[in-house]
């Protein structure tokens, strides 16, 4: 958490970092900062409690805000995918492209999209009736668990939240491994290999969590729900709700110069109001 407010702190404050990119990643840093706090939480709380209780109403509403974070991180991530598609394939018309305002509208659109997306299916998970004990194995209320506690048929229910799933995840796949198709192909034509290792530097963070969140994610949820083992599903839970927002401040931060440059420039001003 420290380290995403960082993010978004350094952002805000550095004009040098006012740029399409480092926009997009304090917006990423934003959503990862709320998506730790829907769930950590609790966990803490269960874990110290000797029995974790959560309220059917809460337990929707958890499910509600965790997947409506998890959409906004999806399309954040496929935004800066053509982020760096139109930096390293369109170099002349990047400012065009990815203008404050252009940039601002797609913020607005990955946030309104993310918390539009799971209305439908919580809609349809608040109308399940729920057999007793109502116990579930995992440390946050998701989908796969909800069905389980189920006492009537949730067929239905699993079939439109997987079509939802899968159409969500797949197309934003889809969209991004397109656009690094195209950067792959920018850059296996330049003359010159240290401008080939320039233009493939600035992609590397985003490639890495990108092959982390999306995998996870189609691992979990491009598959039906109930069929799968929880054990198998909490540990892989934990990769996108909890490691990935805690490495994606490292991921980010520790091969960016511009970030550290950032620090530096940052701590040296909080030393000098401190002297």
């Amino acid at each position: 958490m420290v380290g995403n407010a960082l993010i978004v702190f350094i952002v805000l404050l550095d004009g040098h970092l006012h740029t399409p990119m480092y926009f997009f990643i304090s917006n990423l840093s934003l959503v990862e900062l709320w998506y730790t706090t829907v769930t950590v939480p609790k966990m803490l709380a269960n874990f110290l409690s000797p029995q974790g209780v959560i309220s059917v109403p809460n337990c929707i509403t958890q499910y509600y805000f965790f997947f409506s974070l998890a959409a906004t991180e999806l399309f954040i991530l496929t935004t800066m995918a053509f982020d760096r598609y139109a930096a390293i394939c369109n170099p002349l018309h990047y400012p065009l492209l990815l203008s404050p305002q252009t940039c601002g509208t797609l913020a607005g659109v990955c946030w309104s999209m993310g918390f539009l997306c799971p209305m439908f299916p919580s809609f349809l998970l608040a109308q399940i009736s729920f057999c007793t004990p109502n116990q579930i194995n995992h440390f946050f209320c998701d989908a796969d668990q909800i069905f389980r506690l189920s006492c009537t048929d949730t067929y239905a229910i699993q079939a439109v939240s997987y079509a939802f799933s899968t159409v969500i995840i797949l197309g934003a796949l889809v969209f991004t491994i397109a656009s690094y198709a195209r950067i792959l192909a920018t850059i296996l034509a330049m003359a010159s290999a240290a401008a080939q290792r320039k233009a493939f530097s600035t992609c590397t963070a985003h490639l890495s969590v990108v092959t982390i969140y999306f995998g996870t994610l189609i691992f979990m949820y491009v598959r039906p729900a109930v069929k799968y083992e929880s054990d198998i599903n909490k540990i892989v839970a934990i990769f996108y709700s909890v490691i990935t927002p805690l490495l994606n401040p490292l991921i980010y931060t520790l091969r960016n110069k511009d970030v550290k440059e950032a620090l530096k420039v940052l701590s040296s001003r909080i030393q000098s109001k401190g002297l």
